[in-house]
């Protein structure tokens, strides 16, 4: 009993006719049709003379994408805030709780707070007449920085700055603006650092004394076998709630940025 095709088999059967044909149905063409215009060569970017193209540009810009979560650890208020909390939930004795996806989320809801005036300078300042087309790139890159310069400034100490500037090989800058943007960055790191330690420090103290104080009391009752962090939880916890706590870090935290 014969075979019947199989659909594959006629489909590359009919895509062999169809490219036998494509040459005849060409010479068939009237010789006044209109011909379909070639593609244009598209370049909308250029490094030096040589132009760039579209997919290297895709290529580029997934490449900044990824390294935004970096930019915002490093040249925000993120650090400073994130290691505060980390050190007050370390103080607390609480273990785990608040987790570490609520302490990032109000990390970073409150750095939005502090920074909004900056990113609200650079777009209007940059970003905006950028994208209106008033200025070029270059322009608009120095002019949105700026504001971003100004608030890293503001927190960095000058022993940083000049520790990074001996490890570059510079010497003293003229001013605010000679700074190079590395070291400018690195400084604003190590300075975040110390400020953040300098505060967690300032809130151990208050929990550190009821450590003390339970453990004294545990010792001249005989109760050894008790561990004094289990009974001075409670009260940690219970001054840090009459005290509210967490109003007064948050606000601490966004006042100490000047």
């Amino acid at each position: 009993m014969p075979r019947r095709p199989s659909l594959s088999r006629l489909l590359l059967l009919l895509s062999v006719l169809l490219l036998a044909c494509a040459p005849l149905l060409a010479l068939a063409a009237p010789a006044g049709a209109p011909q379909m215009p070639a593609l244009p060569d598209v370049t909308v970017g250029r490094i030096g003379d040589a132009p760039v193209s579209v997919p290297l540009q895709t290529l580029l810009l997934m490449t900044a994408i990824t390294l935004l979560p970096s930019l915002l650890l490093v040249m925000t208020a993120f650090t400073r805030i994130i290691i505060v909390l980390a050190l007050l939930r370390q103080a607390l004795g609480t273990g785990q709780t608040p987790s570490n996806q609520i302490l990032v989320g109000l990390a970073l809801f409150l750095t939005a707070l502090v920074m909004m005036p900056v990113w609200q300078k650079a777009w209007e300042s940059g970003l905006a007449p950028y994208l209106n087309g008033e200025i070029d790139f270059r322009t608009a890159w120095d002019l949105g920085a700026a504001p971003l310069r100004g608030f890293m400034l503001a927190q960095v100490r000058d022993t940083d700055l000049m520790t990074f500037a001996g490890l570059a090989g510079h010497g003293t800058y003229a001013g605010p603006d000679a700074v190079p943007f590395p070291v400018l960055v690195a400084s604003f790191v190590t300075s975040e650092l110390k400020t953040a330690f300098e505060i967690g420090f300032l809130i151990f103290i208050p929990f550190v004394i009821i450590d003390i104080v339970v453990a004294s009391v545990l010792m001249s009752m005989g109760m050894m076998m008790l561990s004094p962090m289990l009974v001075s939880a409670p009260f940690k916890i219970l001054l840090f709630v009459l005290v509210d706590g967490w109003v007064l870090t948050v606000g601490t935290l966004a006042a100490s940025f000047n």
